[in-house]
């Protein structure tokens, strides 16, 4: 613990108000909002501190969810993504509701069930000028999207992209039963007229249709002119230009 400084002193940690958990520098929290009907704020915590009276603050580096920020949410970001942005304040701590993990873009991907405390964050945020660090993302399907993991997505067998179900025609129950793909582009006349998969060996199904992680999947692919038409400026998908409004 540091030597006390104008009253103040630096905490290694905190506990959160009505609870027995503690919070320390480095941890992701969520921070009651002034709005009771919008969800907790989401914050990673820089530094704490207290006084002679017991008040204690909290330094924090807030995470923007996609409607928060100026150009809004889009279709391609997921339910649980956030943005770390350079936007730091001052809180109290009993602001802190409780504790949540923001995992990177790829370990989300890998994870085998998504709780509520569960988020990710696959870029950083400018909250003064709406711009994005990285400022290009790859893109997926005929759609041309980035990748947003709470769509199921198939990879066509023969040239190893990937598309969205809906994309391609296909319900959620042909899906389940989908051993090989093929995409139209690469299918025979026949599966083009049909409109459906290709059912080849049941083994291929774990490698075929996904969830997970697709980063590796196009930085491997073996068309490298596909590869390089896969990426667009970031800007693309946003509106540059919107005016700023504030969300804390």
């Amino acid at each position: 613990m540091a030597k006390p400084k104008n009253g103040k002193k630096t905490l290694d940690s905190c506990v959160i108000k009505g609870t027995r958990k503690i919070v320390k520098v480095g941890d992701t929290v969520l921070m009651r909002s002034e709005d009771p009907d919008k969800p907790p704020y989401i914050a990673k915590v820089e530094n704490i501190e207290g006084d002679s009276r017991g008040n204690v603050k909290v330094q924090v580096r807030w995470y923007y969810r996609p409607e928060e920020s100026m150009s809004g949410r889009k279709q391609f970001h997921g339910q649980k993504e956030v943005f770390l942005s350079d936007h730091y304040d001052v809180q109290s701590a009993d602001t802190i509701e409780g504790k949540c993990i923001v995992h990177s873009f790829k370990n989300y991907t890998k994870l085998e069930a998504v709780s509520a405390e569960d988020y990710f964050c696959r870029f950083e945020y400018k909250a003064t000028t709406g711009g994005f660090t990285p400022d290009r993302v790859a893109v997926y399907c005929k759609c041309e999207m980035p990748y947003n993991p709470d769509h199921v997505m198939l990879e066509c067998n023969s040239c190893k992209d990937w598309f969205h179900r809906h994309c391609v025609g296909l319900s959620e129950e042909q899906v389940k039963h989908v051993d090989r793909y093929i995409c139209p582009g690469c299918a025979p006349e026949t599966v083009k007229k049909s409109n459906g998969p290709s059912h080849m060996t049941p083994d291929a199904k774990s490698q075929n249709v996904r969830g997970g992680d697709l980063e590796s999947n196009l930085v491997h692919s073996s068309n490298p002119l596909t590869l390089s038409l896969r990426y667009h400026k970031y800007e693309k998908f946003f509106d540059i230009g919107i005016q700023t409004h504030n969300v804390r």
